[in-house]
């Protein structure tokens, strides 16, 4: 009877420690820090196809979204603040709030935007831009070259962007103003992204209530070009020097 009793008191352990081991998890998850993968080279050069990285979900406090399967519970945010012009934002699409997109905030509520034969303007100011070089990606396929710049920000926010061109509609949009309690996104890859410049798209001006956090570090990278289940090649494709990599 006793040798009874301590199995099913081991067993008993055993489902305990793994549910709290679940809960913990859960809340981690929710509270702290979540994992994202990259599908697209729309953020191209800052993030890569293959970059896995790590949101901060409490940055910015949080909404129905911050939760798994998004149980709609409570509207706006808890403890919310607003992003700063330039975060690297992992947020839910309005048009398309089972997905996650990951953008650049660049316009905040009341902002002007828009841009004019490739050159973003921010409230009637141009954005600086300096050429750095031509940059090959090869993430999404490709190869596709494209010209490097530094973009500077009004907030004095630096960051790369990609240009092909300066023509077609991505590069000569209307004015844009953007509404209170929303946000402006655009993709670093600025002709290869489905970003706020798209009203007719899926993102358009994203509430603040959409927002999951900003992309803190890439903890993993992995450059796929053979199939997933040739594994010898795993080693070889590994982006060792994104490992740990500060997104900004």
């Amino acid at each position: 009877m006793a040798r009874h009793e301590s199995k099913t008191g081991t067993a008993a352990e055993f489902f305990k420690t793994i549910f709290y081991a679940g809960l913990i998890a859960v809340g981690i998850h929710t509270f702290l820090y979540e994992p994202f993968f990259i599908p697209s080279g729309s953020m191209v050069p800052t993030l890569l196809v293959g970059d896995y990285l790590f949101v901060n979900k409490f940055a910015y406090g949080y909404s129905h979204y911050s939760f798994p399967f998004a149980p709609d519970i409570f509207s706006g945010r808890i403890m919310g603040e607003l992003p700063p012009r330039g975060a690297v934002v992992v947020f839910r699409p309005p048009g398309l709030p089972s997905e996650d997109f990951i953008k650049r905030v660049i316009g905040l509520p009341g902002d002007t935007i828009q841009v004019t034969n490739g050159q973003l303007y921010i409230n009637g100011q141009i954005v600086p831009r300096t050429p750095v070089g031509t940059y090959t990606d090869t993430s999404s396929g490709g190869p596709v070259v494209a010209q490097d710049y530094t973009e500077t920000l009004p907030n004095g926010k630096t960051h790369a962007i990609l240009k092909e061109t300066d023509g077609g509609f991505a590069n000569n949009t209307p004015l844009y103003t953007v509404p209170a309690g929303d946000l402006f996104m655009m993709g670093d890859n600025r002709d290869d992204s489905e970003d706020s410049r798209f009203m007719d798209g899926p993102v358009g001006y994203v509430p603040m209530e959409n927002v999951i956090g900003p992309a803190g570090y890439i903890f993993f990278s992995i450059d796929l070009q053979h199939p997933f289940a040739e594994f010898w090649y795993w080693p070889f494709e590994i982006r060792w020097d994104r490992m740990f990599h500060k997104i900004s």
